[in-house]
Protein backbone atom coordinates (compact mmCIF):
# COMPACT_ATOMS: atom_id res chain seq x y z
CA UNK A 1 0.00 0.00 0.00
CA UNK A 2 1.39 3.43 -0.88
CA UNK A 3 1.92 6.46 1.30
CA UNK A 4 -0.48 9.36 0.76
CA UNK A 5 0.89 12.30 -0.98
CA UNK A 6 2.36 14.76 1.75
CA UNK A 7 1.29 18.28 2.23
CA UNK A 8 3.83 20.87 4.07
CA UNK A 9 5.30 23.90 4.81
CA UNK A 10 6.52 25.84 1.62
CA UNK A 11 10.06 25.63 1.29
CA UNK A 12 10.85 28.60 -0.86
CA UNK A 13 9.48 31.61 -2.16
CA UNK A 14 6.39 31.60 -2.54
CA UNK A 15 3.93 34.11 -5.41
CA UNK A 16 1.00 35.73 -3.00
CA UNK A 17 -2.44 35.60 -5.67
CA UNK A 18 -3.59 38.95 -6.23
CA UNK A 19 -6.38 38.07 -4.24
CA UNK A 20 -4.41 37.31 -1.36
CA UNK A 21 -2.77 40.29 -1.00
CA UNK A 22 -6.50 42.54 -1.83
CA UNK A 23 -7.51 40.71 1.29
CA UNK A 24 -4.08 40.89 3.39
CA UNK A 25 -5.13 45.43 3.06
CA UNK A 26 -1.31 45.62 3.90
CA UNK A 27 -1.17 43.16 6.77
CA UNK A 28 1.92 41.10 7.03
CA UNK A 29 1.48 37.87 4.67
CA UNK A 30 3.55 34.55 5.27
CA UNK A 31 3.02 31.46 3.37
CA UNK A 32 2.37 28.37 5.51
CA UNK A 33 0.96 25.19 3.88
CA UNK A 34 0.74 23.78 0.90
CA UNK A 35 -1.33 20.62 0.04
CA UNK A 36 -0.90 17.66 -2.73
CA UNK A 37 -3.35 19.52 -5.02
CA UNK A 38 -1.22 22.90 -4.75
CA UNK A 39 -3.36 24.84 -3.10
CA UNK A 40 -1.60 27.21 -0.50
CA UNK A 41 -2.72 28.81 3.26
CA UNK A 42 -0.98 32.28 4.01
CA UNK A 43 -1.49 33.49 7.55
CA UNK A 44 -2.15 37.09 7.64
CA UNK A 45 -1.75 38.97 10.36
CA UNK A 46 -2.14 42.86 11.49
CA UNK A 47 0.23 45.30 13.56
CA UNK A 48 -1.84 45.10 16.59
CA UNK A 49 -1.16 40.64 16.67
CA UNK A 50 -4.39 40.20 15.32
CA UNK A 51 -4.28 36.38 12.73
CA UNK A 52 -6.55 35.23 10.16
CA UNK A 53 -5.63 32.89 7.11
CA UNK A 54 -6.48 32.65 3.92
CA UNK A 55 -6.62 29.61 1.79
CA UNK A 56 -6.50 30.04 -1.57
CA UNK A 57 -6.69 27.55 -4.79
CA UNK A 58 -5.95 28.33 -8.46
CA UNK A 59 -8.85 27.94 -10.83
CA UNK A 60 -9.63 24.30 -12.06
CA UNK A 61 -8.12 22.52 -9.27
CA UNK A 62 -9.90 19.69 -8.67
CA UNK A 63 -11.46 17.92 -5.59
CA UNK A 64 -11.12 21.55 -3.65
CA UNK A 65 -14.92 23.12 -2.93
CA UNK A 66 -14.13 26.10 -0.36
CA UNK A 67 -17.63 27.23 -0.72
CA UNK A 68 -18.49 24.09 0.48
CA UNK A 69 -15.99 24.04 3.46
CA UNK A 70 -17.29 27.08 4.65
CA UNK A 71 -20.26 25.65 5.06
CA UNK A 72 -19.20 22.90 7.11
CA UNK A 73 -17.25 25.32 9.41
CA UNK A 74 -20.24 26.75 9.82
CA UNK A 75 -22.56 23.82 10.26
CA UNK A 76 -19.83 22.13 12.64
CA UNK A 77 -19.10 25.54 14.88
CA UNK A 78 -22.22 25.00 16.51
CA UNK A 79 -20.75 22.24 18.64
CA UNK A 80 -16.95 21.33 18.07
CA UNK A 81 -13.76 23.89 17.92
CA UNK A 82 -13.46 24.69 14.81
CA UNK A 83 -12.51 28.14 12.74
CA UNK A 84 -15.05 30.81 11.40
CA UNK A 85 -14.99 31.38 7.78
CA UNK A 86 -16.08 35.24 7.83
CA UNK A 87 -15.55 35.46 3.89
CA UNK A 88 -15.19 33.49 0.80
CA UNK A 89 -15.21 33.95 -2.97
CA UNK A 90 -13.48 33.82 -6.28
CA UNK A 91 -12.50 35.20 -9.52
CA UNK A 92 -10.85 33.89 -12.87
CA UNK A 93 -7.65 33.26 -11.05
CA UNK A 94 -9.13 31.17 -8.36
CA UNK A 95 -10.87 30.74 -4.82
CA UNK A 96 -10.54 31.55 -1.52
CA UNK A 97 -11.43 30.96 2.41
CA UNK A 98 -10.67 33.66 5.15
CA UNK A 99 -10.99 31.96 8.39
CA UNK A 100 -10.52 33.33 11.85
CA UNK A 101 -7.55 31.81 14.27
CA UNK A 102 -8.14 29.09 16.57
CA UNK A 103 -5.82 29.37 19.54
CA UNK A 104 -3.19 26.64 19.65
CA UNK A 105 -0.18 24.73 17.30
CA UNK A 106 -0.76 22.00 14.99
CA UNK A 107 0.01 19.20 15.91
CA UNK A 108 3.26 19.43 13.08
CA UNK A 109 4.24 22.25 14.47
CA UNK A 110 8.47 21.29 15.81
CA UNK A 111 6.86 21.55 19.16
CA UNK A 112 4.99 18.92 18.54
CA UNK A 113 6.74 16.92 16.09
CA UNK A 114 9.67 17.13 19.01
CA UNK A 115 7.52 15.59 21.61
CA UNK A 116 5.30 13.05 19.30
CA UNK A 117 3.77 10.60 22.24
CA UNK A 118 2.22 13.75 23.07
CA UNK A 119 0.67 14.77 19.77
CA UNK A 120 -0.33 11.88 18.71
CA UNK A 121 -2.37 11.26 21.86
CA UNK A 122 -4.29 14.51 21.27
CA UNK A 123 -5.02 13.71 17.89
CA UNK A 124 -6.54 10.44 19.63
CA UNK A 125 -8.43 12.51 22.26
CA UNK A 126 -9.67 15.51 19.46
CA UNK A 127 -11.01 12.64 17.25
CA UNK A 128 -12.81 11.13 19.93
CA UNK A 129 -14.67 14.39 21.23
CA UNK A 130 -15.45 15.52 17.36
CA UNK A 131 -17.11 11.97 16.84
CA UNK A 132 -18.61 12.22 20.33
CA UNK A 133 -19.45 15.11 19.47
CA UNK A 134 -21.14 16.31 15.95
CA UNK A 135 -24.52 14.91 15.55
CA UNK A 136 -24.75 12.09 13.18
CA UNK A 137 -28.42 12.50 12.75
CA UNK A 138 -28.33 16.74 11.93
CA UNK A 139 -25.82 16.13 10.00
CA UNK A 140 -26.41 16.84 5.62
CA UNK A 141 -23.21 16.19 4.76
CA UNK A 142 -21.81 12.14 3.18
CA UNK A 143 -18.46 11.03 3.28
CA UNK A 144 -19.38 7.20 3.10
CA UNK A 145 -18.29 4.94 0.55
CA UNK A 146 -20.13 5.61 -2.53
CA UNK A 147 -19.48 9.09 -2.31
CA UNK A 148 -15.91 8.84 -2.43
CA UNK A 149 -15.99 6.55 -4.89
CA UNK A 150 -17.96 8.49 -7.44
CA UNK A 151 -16.32 8.66 -10.62
CA UNK A 152 -13.63 6.47 -10.01
CA UNK A 153 -13.00 3.80 -12.52
CA UNK A 154 -14.00 -0.10 -12.13
CA UNK A 155 -10.82 -0.80 -11.46
CA UNK A 156 -10.06 0.81 -8.44
CA UNK A 157 -13.79 -0.59 -7.11
CA UNK A 158 -12.59 -3.69 -7.63
CA UNK A 159 -9.32 -3.46 -6.14
CA UNK A 160 -11.14 -2.19 -3.41
CA UNK A 161 -13.92 -4.65 -2.45
CA UNK A 162 -16.63 -4.82 -0.27
CA UNK A 163 -16.37 -2.71 2.72
CA UNK A 164 -16.80 -4.11 6.00
CA UNK A 165 -20.09 -3.50 8.17
CA UNK A 166 -20.29 -0.42 9.59
CA UNK A 167 -18.67 -0.35 13.06
CA UNK A 168 -20.07 3.37 14.00
CA UNK A 169 -21.36 6.13 12.23
CA UNK A 170 -19.90 9.79 13.23
CA UNK A 171 -19.43 12.18 11.34
CA UNK A 172 -15.99 12.41 10.58
CA UNK A 173 -13.61 15.56 9.94
CA UNK A 174 -12.54 13.70 6.22
CA UNK A 175 -8.70 14.69 6.50
CA UNK A 176 -7.92 13.61 10.00
CA UNK A 177 -4.16 13.92 9.03
CA UNK A 178 -2.09 15.09 11.63
CA UNK A 179 -1.45 19.03 10.59
CA UNK A 180 -5.11 19.24 10.98
CA UNK A 181 -5.43 19.10 14.89
CA UNK A 182 -4.32 21.84 16.98
CA UNK A 183 -2.16 21.32 20.71
CA UNK A 184 -2.39 24.13 23.31
CA UNK A 185 0.71 24.70 24.79
CA UNK A 186 0.06 21.94 27.52
CA UNK A 187 -0.40 19.06 24.85
CA UNK A 188 -4.52 18.85 25.47
CA UNK A 189 -6.68 19.04 22.09
CA UNK A 190 -7.76 22.59 21.26
CA UNK A 191 -9.37 22.19 17.71
CA UNK A 192 -9.82 21.13 14.17
CA UNK A 193 -9.13 22.79 10.59
CA UNK A 194 -9.59 21.94 6.96
CA UNK A 195 -12.96 20.14 7.16
CA UNK A 196 -13.86 20.21 3.35
CA UNK A 197 -14.58 16.92 3.25
CA UNK A 198 -16.59 16.58 6.82
CA UNK A 199 -19.26 14.49 5.98
CA UNK A 200 -21.02 10.94 7.49
CA UNK A 201 -19.05 7.32 7.57
CA UNK A 202 -17.41 5.19 9.43
CA UNK A 203 -15.70 6.09 12.33
CA UNK A 204 -12.54 4.30 10.89
CA UNK A 205 -12.63 6.53 7.96
CA UNK A 206 -11.35 8.86 10.04
CA UNK A 207 -9.53 6.70 12.83
CA UNK A 208 -7.45 4.74 9.93
CA UNK A 209 -6.00 7.84 8.23
CA UNK A 210 -5.28 9.64 11.49
CA UNK A 211 -3.10 7.00 12.93
CA UNK A 212 -1.45 6.37 9.66
CA UNK A 213 -0.57 9.78 9.00
CA UNK A 214 1.47 9.69 12.44
CA UNK A 215 4.03 7.67 10.43
CA UNK A 216 4.91 9.82 8.26
CA UNK A 217 4.45 12.79 10.09
CA UNK A 218 6.59 11.43 13.47
CA UNK A 219 8.04 7.86 12.52
CA UNK A 220 6.69 4.66 13.26
CA UNK A 221 5.26 3.85 16.34
CA UNK A 222 2.68 5.82 16.96
CA UNK A 223 -0.25 4.50 15.54
CA UNK A 224 -1.11 2.95 18.77
CA UNK A 225 -0.79 6.11 21.00
CA UNK A 226 -4.10 7.65 18.37
CA UNK A 227 -5.96 4.32 18.94
CA UNK A 228 -5.61 4.06 22.80
CA UNK A 229 -6.09 7.96 23.27
CA UNK A 230 -9.63 7.73 21.25
CA UNK A 231 -10.17 4.45 23.61
CA UNK A 232 -10.43 1.96 20.87
CA UNK A 233 -8.74 -0.91 20.03
CA UNK A 234 -7.13 -1.78 16.59
CA UNK A 235 -9.16 -3.02 13.65
CA UNK A 236 -6.74 -4.55 10.87
CA UNK A 237 -9.54 -5.14 8.56
CA UNK A 238 -11.05 -1.77 8.88
CA UNK A 239 -7.48 -0.45 8.97
CA UNK A 240 -6.53 -2.18 5.67
CA UNK A 241 -9.78 -1.08 4.06
CA UNK A 242 -9.79 2.43 4.76
CA UNK A 243 -6.07 3.31 3.72
CA UNK A 244 -6.71 1.87 0.85
CA UNK A 245 -9.90 3.42 0.27
CA UNK A 246 -7.71 6.86 0.84
CA UNK A 247 -5.60 6.07 -1.77
CA UNK A 248 -7.44 5.45 -3.98
CA UNK A 249 -10.25 8.15 -3.54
Amino acid sequence: MSRPPLASIPAGPVAVPGAVAELAAGDTVTPVWRNQLGGLTFRLEDANGGTRYVKWVAAGTPEINLPGEAERLKWAGRWAAVPRAPAWGSNADGAWLVTAALPGRSAVDPRWTADPATAAAAIGRGLRLLHDTLPVQECPYDWGVERRLRGRDEAARQRLGEPPAVDRLVVCHGDACAPNTLLHDDGTFAGHVDLGSLGVADRWADLAVAAWSTEWNYGPGYDGVVYDAYGVAPDPERIAYYRLLWDLA
